[in-house]
């Protein structure tokens, strides 16, 4: 549109706006929970997201081992998901449905509730930064009308009190509500696979079928992203 791209740089006002948001929701959240969530934030960004489809295969495989090596050969799993390392043992220990319904529904519960939280706090930033910006344009109002018997820094100084509404507004709408909505995303996801894993480890005590085991977790799945089962499965160890 024109222009020079230094008049859109001015350190105070950034300083206001960024500094002002950080200190703001350090205030409102515990210190470790923002940790977390730039640490959450970046790894939506960087890591890749994990296919349902190669969990319910995995959940196959195991229903597969179990059938043919017993339901005590799944605690001898090498296994680094700790939700499904949870679920095999359960099941290799023989505990009650009722009893690895509740413990698997427990850990899940939890993990939304960590996810909320860093959600949240994302969503407080998008709702402070503006707040912010406006905080700066009106000190430099004031630094404006103090300046009034000189007519020429109105110009300028008015376009730093504006700058601020800017940053305040770009940080918001280009980055934090952003962010928030991609952690939304990515724990819809993981949930999902949290849940296909749960109802696996059920199936594979009511039926240990793994025919029946697919045809209940495919429906997690919409039709037309679901992989067909495959006869022939190679165990992950």
């Amino acid at each position: 549109m024109g222009g020079e791209v230094r008049l859109f740089v001015n350190y105070p006002g950034m300083m206001i706006v960024f500094g002002g948001t950080i200190a703001a929701t350090l205030l409102t959240f515990q210190f470790d929970d923002v940790k977390s969530a730039f640490k959450a934030a970046f790894f939506v960004f960087s890591q890749k997201k994990e296919d349902p489809n190669d969990m319910i295969e995995t959940m196959i495989e195991i229903c597969t081992i179990s059938r043919k090596q017993g339901l005590v050969a799944l605690s001898k799993l090498e296994i680094e998901q700790a939700f499904l390392k949870k679920a095999c043992n359960l099941i290799a220990d023989g505990s009650q449905e009722n009893m690895i319904r509740d413990t698997l529904m427990i850990e899940l519960d939890s993990m939304k509730q960590r996810h909320f939280i860093i959600q949240d706090i994302f969503k407080k930033m998008a709702l402070y930064a503006p707040s912010f910006g406006m905080i700066g344009t009106l000190i430099g109002l004031i630094q404006m009308l103090n300046q009034l018997s000189n007519p020429e820094t109105i110009g300028p100084l008015m376009a730093v009190a504006l700058l601020t509404t800017f940053y305040g507004s770009m940080l918001a709408t280009l980055l934090f509500n952003p962010i928030a909505g991609k952690l939304k995303a990515r724990t819809m996801l993981e949930v999902s696979n949290l849940e296909i894993i749960f109802e696996g480890a059920v199936s594979i005590l009511e039926s240990n079928n793994p025919l029946m085991v697919y045809e209940k977790l495919s429906s997690f799945i919409p039709s037309k992203l679901r992989r067909p089962m495959q006869k022939k499965m190679v165990t992950k160890r």
